[in-house]
């Protein structure tokens, strides 16, 4: 039986993502995202949509990246309206 790279489940119907030479076994969709959606180098969100990437970086919207110090962005630069924020450090 196949365990989740993140979680280490056991249980549900496991599936594998392959993306860039990096391959992934997960229980679900949450887990893949944690593990493979690159994440936005102004706010940490997780990115599920298209991503704004200027030689600066890899941004979820044009407000993180101008954030960011990039004040010129590319004429099809548009706001990803789909993003997930990591979860707060709950702590132990």
């Amino acid at each position: 039986m196949s365990t989740c790279d993140v979680c280490g489940s056991q249980e549900g119907r496991m599936f594998t993502v392959s993306m860039g030479g990096q391959t992934g076994t997960f229980d679900s969709f949450e887990c893949a995202i944690h593990m493979m959606a690159p994440a936005c180098e102004h706010c940490g969100c997780r990115i599920l949509g298209h991503p704004i990437e200027i030689k600066a970086g890899v941004y979820c919207c044009t407000h993180c990246a101008r954030e960011a110090g990039n004040a010129h962005l590319p004429g099809h630069a548009e706001h990803s309206t789909v993003a997930v924020v990591p979860p707060a450090n709950s702590g132990p």
